[in-house]
């Protein structure tokens, strides 16, 4: 089933690509395992999917203990808020954090970085919608944490992540996606970072086509994989 879901989804992506003259190649999955059970996340890593996202640190680590070993190519990506009280296990596990909303958040990452001698990948959350449960930066908080993150020497700030509200209607979130482009462009691409491959993750399941026409090259990919979870 996996297989199929991913040529399903490799052919949408090209379309999406197609209506926003955008190349397919420029599009990265991260494939989003929460509540995924081992056997059918190794059935992904066979039909080549190496970026896998999660969203608690336990699950995460369970699962990067039974893989490493056998699939030291995996990136593993934390896709979900992190507290403060989970950094330094989400520092040993993870190759990106994209949820990065403090700079508290971002000196406890330094911080464990340091002592473990790397430099940890990182995406600022950006909030762009006014729900009680979204997280992120605030766009007028946007240029000081990008100011103040030039004194961490263990943080490698990659680029922005957003979620846009969920509608039936995904068109209806490319607002919200074109603000967070734009806030990457005046911004990230603008600043004294020097970032080879800049990052862009908006898009999940429901509203990747609609992120990709709006400028994403990052989408996290669960549901349209691996089916429902409960």
């Amino acid at each position: 089933m996996i297989e199929e879901n991913l040529k399903s989804l490799l052919e949408r992506i090209e379309k999406s690509c197609v209506r926003s003259k955008r190349k397919k190649e420029e599009i990265q999955i991260i494939a989003v395992t929460k509540r995924v059970p081992l056997q059918r996340m190794v059935e992904a890593i066979e039909c080549g999917l190496k970026n896998f996202g999660e969203s608690q640190v336990q699950e995460a680590k369970e699962k990067f203990e039974s893989l490493q070993s056998s699939y030291p190519f995996l990136k593993w990506h934390m896709v979900g808020h992190l507290q403060t009280n989970k950094v330094n296990r989400a520092v040993e596990i993870f190759d990106a954090i994209q949820s990065v909303d403090s700079f508290k958040c971002m000196q406890a990452i330094d911080r464990r970085a340091s002592q473990l001698g790397k430099v940890q990948g990182c995406l600022l959350e950006i909030k762009v919608s006014e729900e009680p449960t979204k997280f992120g930066l605030r766009e007028d908080e946007v240029q000081k944490i990008l100011d103040e993150s030039s004194s961490l020497k263990h943080i490698y700030l990659k680029g922005f992540m957003c979620i846009a509200p969920y509608f039936d209607d995904p068109n209806k979130a490319k607002p919200y996606f074109s603000k967070t482009y734009d806030l990457f462009n005046r911004f990230f691409l603008k600043s004294s970072l020097k970032i080879d491959e800049p990052v862009l993750s908006m898009g999940m399941s429901h509203d990747f086509e609609a992120a990709i026409e709006e400028g994403s090259n990052m989408i996290r990919i669960g549901t349209a994989l691996f089916g429902e979870r409960y």
